[in-house]
This record gives C-alpha cells, sequence and structure tokens, in this order.
C-alpha cells in the first residue's frame, strides 16, 4: 500500500490517493469522520478549529460501501479557503503582495525551506509545511485501521504528558477499547483526571504569557501476531518504520518504544522480558519492556510506542527574526494558530501508526481482494499454531 497526498492549508482543499488497498473492505464514512472531527479536538487548540469542520469526500475506489481494488481518492475541503481566493489563487494576475511573509519562524520549516526553494514570501514554505496537512494522514490512517480492525487489531492515542505535567499512568494496564472509551471525553485525551486539570491551567497560563507549550503521548496497539515485519534489510524493520512514521508528524522531536530511554539506563536484567510458560503451557512474557517488537519484528505482545512533541513555533509575543526583504532583525511572522496540539497529535499519531502496520500486514498478507487477504491470514495463524504446538513440554 502507498499513499499520495497534496494541498495547502490555507488552498481549496486537501487530496490523498491511496494505491493497494484489497477489494471488499468496508469503509465507514462515520467512522472516518469522527476521527477527523478529534483530530480537531483537544484543548488548547486556535481559532481555525472554529472555522473548518473537517468533512470527507471520497471520490474514487468506493462503491456502495466497499472498495474495488482501484485507487481510492479522497478530499477534504478547506473552509477558510473562501478568505483566501486571492492569496492562494494559481493565476499569476492575483499576485499583490497581500500576507507576503518574509520574516521566519524560529523552530518552524520557513527559513530551511525558504532557502532550499530559493524562496523569498515563506508562505509558499509554510502552506505545506502547516500541520494542516495532518487531516489528509488521518484520513488514510483511519481507513488503515478499519482494515486492521477487520482482524481485531486495534490501537488507541492519548496524552501522557503537556508541558511539565506528567499523567499517572501510561494504560499499559487498558486495553486499546477502554483507553478509547475513558478518553472519549477529555479535553486533553488523557487516562489522568488530576493531571488534566493540571494541564489546562498550564495551558491556558501559556496563552496569557503569548506562548505555546508541547508534550508526549502515546499510541499502543494490540490484537499484532508475532512475525510483522523483518530482520532482514534496515528498512524493513518494523520498529524503525513505526518510528519514522512518528517523526514524520510537524512537532515531534524524539520517539521511543516500549520502555525507550529508560532501558539505557538499567541493566539487561531488568529490561529485557523473560519467556515463561503459563498454567495453559503457553509461551508468554513476564513483561513488555520491548513494546511489542523484537529484531524489528512484532513478537505478539502489545506495540508501545510514544512520542515527544515540541511547543509549537508560532508564538503570540514573537521571538526574534531577520526580516528577508530588509535585512533587519524584527520580530518573527505571527500566523494563526494552536497553543498546545498536543491531544491532536496523538489523534495523528494513531493514524500514522495505523498506516505503516496496515502496510506491512500487506506486506505479509498481500491479496488483491479482501477473501484473499483473510485465507493468507489464517493459514499464517494455523502455522504459527502448529510451530509453537511442536515445542516439546
Amino acid at each position: 500500500m502507498r499513499y499520495l497526498s497534496a494541498g495547502e492549508s490555507h488552498g481549496p482543499s486537501l487530496l490523498g490517493i491511496i494505491e493497494g488497498l484489497p477489494a471488499g473492505l468496508i469503509i465507514k464514512e462515520d467512522y472516518l469522520n469522527q476521527q477527523l472531527a478529534r483530530r480537531q479536538g483537544g484543548y488548547g487548540r486556535g481559532g481555525r478549529m472554529s472555522i473548518e469542520k473537517d468533512r470527507l469526500k471520497i471520490l474514487s475506489g468506493v462503491r456502495f460501501g466497499k472498495t474495488t481494488g482501484s485507487p481510492l481518492s479522497l478530499m477534504i475541503e478547506n473552509r477558510d479557503w473562501l478568505n483566501w481566493q486571492k492569496v492562494m489563487s494559481t493565476d499569476p494576475l492575483d499576485e499583490t503582495g497581500e500576507r507576503k511573509v518574509t520574516s521566519p519562524r524560529p523552530g518552524h520549516a520557513d527559513l530551511a525551506g525558504g532557502i532550499k526553494y530559493l524562496q523569498r514570501d515563506l508562505r509558499n514554505v509554510l502552506e505545506r509545511a502547516s500541520a494542516r496537512e495532518t487531516a489528509v494522514r488521518v484520513a488514510v490512517g483511519s481507513i488503515a485501521s478499519l482494515l486492521l480492525a477487520h482482524f481485531k487489531i486495534v490501537s488507541a492515542g492519548f496524552v501522557v504528558a503537556v508541558g511539565d505535567v506528567q499523567a499517572s499512568s501510561r494504560g499499559l494496564e487498558l486495553n486499546a477499547g477502554v483507553i478509547k472509551e475513558k478518553t472519549a471525553d477529555s479535553l486533553f485525551y488523557c487516562l489522568d483526571k488530576e493531571a488534566e486539570q493540571l494541564m489546562r491551567e498550564r495551558v491556558d497560563q501559556a496563552r496569557e504569557r503569548g506562548d505555546t507549550l508541547g508534550g508526549v503521548f502515546e499510541v499502543i496497539v494490540e490484537g499484532l501476531p508475532p512475525g510483522i515485519g523483518s530482520h532482514v534489510h534496515w528498512d524493513r524493520r518494523l520498529d524503525g518504520r513505526l518510528a519514522g512514521a512518528l517523526m514524520s508528524i510537524p512537532g515531534i522531536k524524539g520517539v521511543a518504544i516500549g520502555l525507550g530511554f529508560e532501558a539505557a539506563g538499567k541493566p539487561g536484567s531488568l529490561v529485557h522480558d523473560p519467556i515463561v510458560l503459563d498454567e495453559n503451557k503457553k509461551i508468554r512474557r513476564t513483561s513488555n519492556n520491548a513494546g511489542g517488537l523484537e529484531g524489528g519484528i512484532t513478537n505478539g505482545e502489545v506495540i508501545v510506542l510514544r512520542a515527544a512533541m515540541k511547543p509549537i513555533p508560532t508564538l503570540t509575543k514573537a521571538l526574534s527574526s531577520i526580516d528577508l526583504a530588509t535585512g533587519k532583525i524584527r520580530d518573527a511572522v505571527v500566523e494563526r494558530s494552536d497553543v498546545c496540539a498536543v491531544p491532536a497529535a496523538s489523534v495523528v499519531g494513531e493514524a500514522v501508526v495505523n498506516w505503516e502496520i496496515g502496510k506491512a500486514f500487506m506486506e505479509k498478507f498481500s491479496g488483491d481482494s479482501m477473501t484473499e487477504v483473510e485465507m493468507a491470514w489464517q493459514s499464517y495463524m494455523n502455522l504459527v499454531k502448529d510451530y509453537l504446538g511442536e515445542i516439546k513440554i
């Protein structure tokens, strides 16, 4: 499976084309729109979210609610386009210099992208670098989650820290369904109600200062069998692919799997997960410090991933920058933005993880139709059962 996306933050729409979905997958548009709404939610979002009410339009690849096997194309309209038609016009006669950006924001792609693409108007960079693009990624990843859910593989993303406020639980003792239920009415998609109140206070304080806050979110995936991914080539290692997917989200600066950085400060005897037999003589682990991945391959345990998001680089109390048009030092440009987008990032994180696992899943259980994929899945699950059954007790 693969996909491409296109579109700018204030352009007419965001577009996506997915190739490689098997025919016969049931597409639930209500579910997809619910995920888009989750991305727009969370405490700390800015005024743009009061304008946009993201709804998915599927343009091809689905008929009567099921995929046909042809490329699936989708569109999410930008309502704010009505206010930006002249500024973002493709017609050279409309160019006036209105809303031109020449003072790059520290921490954003503005200056680096301007240098790379030799752009003097940095709007040509920031419109695509904007996290608005992640709406398509949520839609695409949610379609992958429908594929995975068919095989009882379920994920959940939630917030574990905002600024210096840490939630008391990472949710390891909860299953994905319970996590989704408990975070559904949370302002921060968080499992710790006491920490949530402190998070809200920190965001309000940052807003008053003209500042922003980052944080950490976690994504778990349950139901994956052992054997997804591979150790034989670096680019087939699933841990590397998942880390890369999370790092590709705007603002993400760190990714951990299982214990992550904590493992570096512990001896091996306290890090690696002992292999034992349970009362039914089945192999299991007494812990999951590896986060469900060993050697770039799923080991049958729950996948546990965490990502650290830096504070958003657009500050209403702007940092120092340089005006590329005049060469003088001045404040960085202030674009409409959020104070904290960690809850939204947890939704995006869940989506990109679903997509990457969906890709690896289809590599393992390839087929042009859901019937073929189901046959490959069942055959493999039988082989795994036979393999484990051959171990002499």
